[in-house]
């Protein structure tokens, strides 16, 4: 039987027949187990492993561990679950992680899978999305970036892609980063001149746009091109993207030749700037290599307990760029399980080339392998090369890793210092583990949102920053303490009902941690504001049950003519104060700030242009986008839908009788 890539299971054990197992567990031999966990707590989540087990198939699927709150503890693949199940409640050699998984399992749940690879492939998923406590987690899992070339137009347009792949059309990636994707789309612009706007834009053009008075585009919208020329271009793109470069460049070396031989002289310029372009993409890759066409590298460095995978993207023999990921894994879990787990979930959403390199060969590679061949519908190769050019490009990945997880350990030294320095500025018995920081901005009363942006040892922890639309309909535009109560309330309502304190951590001011190991509760507030802000902040706490000795609140007045370095600190029953012009805290909290009123700026900005561009038909039930098209078709503008009279509303495509009263009456009433 194969080993479950996320197992800390021995393989002698998960080796053994299944008679071995069964006779092991019906005879009821006592767990001996060599840890630090509670006996008696291993020993009832022995036993209730136990009775699933008798019920097991023998038969490939995924199994789930469950504590008493039902939160998922782990999941796992197996090739034989009664087998894999059984392993966990013979009690041989486990290592104190998976002591505590059996002592924290109060329940299991099953999922029989035709094949195994079939249960790879939903670990994986579920994984992602229940995000279990003891298994390796892969986070800043944002989705890569791609290039696409459409073929749902009779102009195809070039343009970045993220997301599903519901689009038709060709897709060119991953890369790295957007910076990657926007920089050589540019220069695709640059040689093959073809569209990058939308298909609205397109068909509304009466005149060519500025691209192509600059030349990145040949201007299809108003025919300055024939569609069989611009046909060719995008057959040349298309070809570059899959590789056939050096043809591409071979056919405009060829063309440029011509065209300087009949004395076209901006033809043949034209054609060099192309070649321009192409050698721009070609040869800013940075690492290229001569024995990969299409690769992902993936090496893995560990230090302090903390892992980092950097992973490089080879695309037609050029590197698209690289990006490094620090997944959350136990300490004890080998390099060889970390990197297994990792790329089981690294492509469960996306698909893998033809090649993949690894730094540590994993158990389950064959497996994998034949799983996401069957995902993308072409072979895919795992190796984990030892010598040759592959390995050299292996060990330059692995030192990018290094450097990574280096700077990363230093700069959560760095920002642990100023965490303790915060908390001695502030007078908190213990440096803070998180830190929040609310702002709000409005122009006028108008459009106002709420904003909160959190801070860690990690830095600015952007995944749990929130926004607040402001509800109240007491709230008096440009009142600023009402928002700041409003948005206090909001917040730590929904936190005292989803994330309840225990008596302990009300005492000693800890929180506990969420999913992700970052604590649920801020150890301290950051208000922007001075004393007004601080005690509209106080009285929300108060109205939801957060007492002040539970959480630190802090106001931040700005100083005289808003100049930084010259603000006053404001703390509940004490009296106003500063920190000293060149204190490590004083700047640190200037940069908390500074983050919040960028935060609510851009979401204010954001609701503003919202705004702008909303249609009034939007706020009519029952019109859809489909019926809103129809309607401004028929008629040509809102205000003409507003005059018109129910009889020839009752005429538009689309329009029967009751949504035409109703667009009738809604216009009305507000007249």
């Amino acid at each position: 039987m194969s080993r479950n890539t996320y197992n800390d299971v021995p393989p002698d054990i998960l080796d053994n027949e299944e008679d071995e197992a069964s006779a092991s567990l019906e005879s009821g031999s006592d767990v001996d187990f060599d840890l630090e966990a509670n006996p008696n707590s291993v020993q009832r989540g022995t036993e209730v492993i136990r009775r699933f087990w008798t019920t097991l198939p023998n038969a490939p699927g995924v199994y789930r561990m469950l504590d008493g709150k039902g939160d998922v503890l782990y999941v796992g693949k197996a090739k034989n679950l009664k087998n894999r199940v059984g392993s966990y409640a013979r009690g041989q050699a486990h290592s104190n992680r998976i002591a505590r998984m059996i002592a924290d399992t109060a329940s299991m749940e099953f999922v029989t899978t035709a094949t195994e690879t079939e249960a790879l492939l939903l670990e994986a998923n579920l994984i992602k999305q229940l995000k279990p406590r003891y298994n390796v987690l892969l986070r800043d899992d944002k989705s890569l970036p791609y290039i696409l070339l459409t073929a749902d137009h009779d102009a195809p347009q070039l343009v970045k892609h993220r997301g599903a792949r519901k689009r038709k059309g060709d897709y060119y990636g991953p890369f790295a980063s957007v910076w990657a994707v926007n920089r050589t789309i540019n220069a695709l612009q640059r040689a093959f001149l073809l569209r990058s706007c939308n298909d609205s834009f397109f068909e509304n053009r009466t005149r060519p746009c500025l691209l192509y008075q600059i030349k990145r585009c040949s201007g299809p919208c108003t025919d300055e091109i024939a569609p069989d020329r611009y046909a060719e271009l995008v057959a040349e793109a298309r070809a570059f993207l899959s590789g056939k470069s050096n043809a591409v460049k071979q056919r405009i070396t060829e063309e440029m030749q011509q065209a300087a031989e009949e004395l076209e002289f901006e033809r043949a310029a034209r054609c060099r700037d192309r070649l321009a372009a192409l050698s721009a993409i070609q040869g800013v890759q940075g690492v290229n290599t001569q024995s990969v066409e299409e690769a992902d590298v993936f090496a893995l460095d560990e230090q302090a307990g903390q892992f980092c995978v950097e992973v490089f993207f080879f695309r037609n023999w050029q590197n698209w760029g690289n990006r490094a990921y620090f997944p959350k894994a136990d300490k004890s879990m080998t390099p060889e399980e970390v990197l297994g787990s990792f790329l089981a979930q690294f492509y469960d959403d996306k698909p893998a080339p033809r090649l993949i390199l690894l730094s540590h060969e994993i158990e389950d590679a064959e497996l994998m392998a034949a799983a996401f061949s069957s995902r993308t519908e072409a072979k895919v190769e795992i190796h984990a090369p030892q010598r040759g050019e592959r390995r050299q490009l292996i060990e330059y990945v692995m030192r990018n890793a290094k450097e990574a997880l280096g700077r990363r350990l230093a700069d959560t030294a760095s920002q642990q210092k100023l965490l303790v320095s915060l908390g001695q500025a502030f007078g908190l018995s213990k440096p803070p583990r998180r830190v929040e920081v609310y702002d709000n901005s409005h122009i006028m009363g108008t459009n106002a949102v709420g904003a909160m942006v959190v801070a860690g040892a990690n830095g600015f922890m952007k995944q749990h920053y929130r926004t607040f639309n402001m509800k109240s309909e007491e709230l008096k535009p440009g009142d600023d303490y009402g928002m700041m109560r409003e948005i206090l309330q909001r917040r730590f309502a929904r936190l005292v009902k989803e994330e309840p304190r225990a008596p302990a951590d009300a005492q000693d001011g800890s929180a506990e941690a969420g999913d992700d190991g970052f604590p649920a509760w801020p150890d301290l507030i950051l208000i922007d504001g001075g004393k007004g802000q601080l005690e509209a902040a106080r009285k929300a706490l108060a109205e939801v049950g957060v007492g002040e000795e539970e959480v630190a609140v802090i106001g931040i007045a700005k100083g005289r003519d808003r100049d930084a370095g010259r603000e006053t600190f404001f703390k509940p029953d004490q009296p106003p104060f500063k920190l000293p012009p060149r204190d490590p805290a004083l700047y640190f909290v200037q940069r908390l700030r500074d983050e919040a009123h960028r935060f609510a700026i851009g979401a204010h900005r954001a609701k503003r242009k919202r705004e702008m561009v909303k249609n009034p038909l939007d706020e009519i039930p029952g019109i859809g986008p489909t019926r809103k098209r129809a309607l401004l078709h028929h008629f040509g503008t809102v205000k003409a839908i507003q005059r018109a009279a129910l009889e020839d509303l009752m005429k538009a495509p689309g329009v029967n009788a009751a949504t035409a009263r109703a667009i009738f009456d809604y216009f009305h009433e507000r007249g």
